[in-house]
């Protein structure tokens, strides 16, 4: 992945998510994946979840960034699960009203790794 790629997707705005917008596609899946190689795919309680652990040298310095990572999801209107642990955040998107991932999810796993640089 090149930081360009990355920046490409974090440029954007999520959009308003309704019950009936499009999950992701597996070819999309795929492409998007790309720009985003250290978060992984998973499904958890039959969800198509994306997930990131990210550590740091104490839990002030994971405590500030989880903040971050709050902060975030209150501008753009869309809210990931955050585990905060002694030097350690896992975050996990995932699109709550369609039950899977959209390309929100995408955008805002980018956007968490600029707050991390």
């Amino acid at each position: 992945m090149t930081e360009q790629s990355n920046n490409k997707l974090a440029s954007q705005v999520c959009e308003a998510c309704h019950v009936d917008a499009p999950k992701v596609s597996d070819e999309e899946l795929k492409e998007l994946m790309g720009l985003i190689p250290d978060w992984v795919p998973l499904v958890r309680d039959n969800v198509m979840m994306l997930e990131r652990e990210y550590k740091f040298k104490n839990y002030k310095l994971a405590w500030a960034f989880a903040n971050k990572v709050s902060e975030l999801a209150e501008s753009e209107f869309h809210h990931p699960s955050i585990l905060l642990e002694w030097g350690k955040v896992t975050v996990t998107w995932w699109t709550h009203s369609i039950g899977g991932l959209h390309k929100n999810d995408f955008i805002c796993a980018a956007k968490t790794d600029q707050l991390g640089d």
